[in-house]
């Protein structure tokens, strides 16, 4: 019997946030199995900021996503049928399949979760990509001391809220941005923030200064835009800029309005020897994967880490969560629930 996937393909390239009309929907009957292949069922997709970057043609460090292509994306799937010797049915993996209720695969890049995963859409997340940009970002590149005081902006997403947990792991001081008052009382009451400042506050930049008494130490980069031009006065000498993403430009079409900003950044970093660095975690740390691993499974036992997602349930609302989460309307790791699990 041949089973039809349901596909979101790159229609035509957005020009800032992506609509309905920049992808298509289609039906598409996939053939039967091969020797050596599996039929995946996506159960999970993944939504994170990088795939803005993909639906461009603008150079960057991964190919664009062609026009109609299916849409890159993480996934966690169960196995339906196989004719591999690897995996057997209804087996969960993490799986690169995007978006699509189904996928045939040879089994390559496989990561097999297993038979009863606890909890199987964490490996979008706290155990996947967000969780192990937040931890390597943090530490390989921010290397926080006790005492020190740690900024971390998108402080109530997947990778924030991760690498300010981590940073009171190691005796930091915390001070999250997040845009809201429920998710800056997230951040501390639950998190366990020593303070979280909201970014759509008229005088952000200000309670920002009061919190950060003693400047930042380390300031992990999820957003640019305002809330680093707050941030750059503060930055203390030999302060470290772990650089992960800039989500408030993503969806830009020209350069910000105001002055010219680069003549500043550049003598801040000269005068005071600030080390602010980009990185792309499976390129920069893919071989140190089993290290988090460890650290973080212990964390999640230990309750040292809290995890929330932001859990949006059918397969045609992908692109409007994809905006949500752009635009800072989610709370937590956004993931899309495709499918139910098979039950066998």
């Amino acid at each position: 019997m041949s089973t039809t996937s349901r596909q979101f393909t790159l229609a035509s390239r957005p020009h800032g946030a992506p609509t309905n009309e920049n992808f298509e929907l289609k039906n598409v009957e996939l053939p039967s199995l091969k020797d050596g292949e599996v039929l995946l069922r996506t159960i999970y997709l993944s939504l994170d900021p990088y795939m803005r970057g993909r639906m461009s043609d603008a150079k960057s460090y991964a190919d664009p996503v062609e026009i109609g292509d299916v849409m890159v994306g993480a996934t966690v799937c169960q196995v339906e049928s196989s004719k591999n010797d690897t995996f057997s049915e209804g087996e969960w993996v993490l799986a690169y399949t995007g978006w699509q209720t189904y996928a045939i695969s040879n089994g390559e890049g496989l990561m097999p979760l297993g038979k009863e995963p606890k909890n199987p859409s964490y490996a979008l997340g706290i155990m996947g990509m967000p969780g192990f940009t937040a931890y390597m970002g943090l530490l390989d590149i921010g290397v926080p001391k006790a005492g020190e005081t740690v900024v971390v902006a998108a402080a109530t997403g997947p990778v924030g809220a991760t690498v300010g947990q981590i940073a009171k792991i190691k005796g930091c001081k915390v001070v999250g941005v997040a845009g809201g008052s429920e998710k800056c009382a997230h951040a501390v009451e639950s998190l366990g923030f020593d303070a979280c400042i909201d970014h759509k506050a008229d005088d952000f930049a200000e309670q920002l200064e009061k919190a950060c008494e003693q400047g930042i130490d380390v300031y992990y980069e999820n957003v640019g835009g305002k809330v680093f031009d707050a941030v750059l006065p503060l930055l203390n000498t030999s302060a470290r800029v772990p650089v992960c993403g800039l989500v408030s430009q993503y969806n830009a079409t020209s350069l910000p309005e105001g002055p010219d900003r680069m003549g500043m950044l550049m003598g801040q970093l000269l005068t005071k020897r600030i080390k602010m660095q980009g990185f792309i975690i499976f390129d920069d740390y893919g071989h140190r994967y089993d290290e988090f691993a460890q650290d973080m499974q212990q964390w999640l036992q230990e309750r040292k880490i809290q995890y929330r997602e932001h859990l949006v349930d059918g397969f045609e609302k992908t692109i409007n969560a994809f905006n949500d989460m752009i635009s800072g309307k989610n709370f937590g790791k956004t993931v899309v629930k495709v499918n139910n699990p098979l039950y066998k």
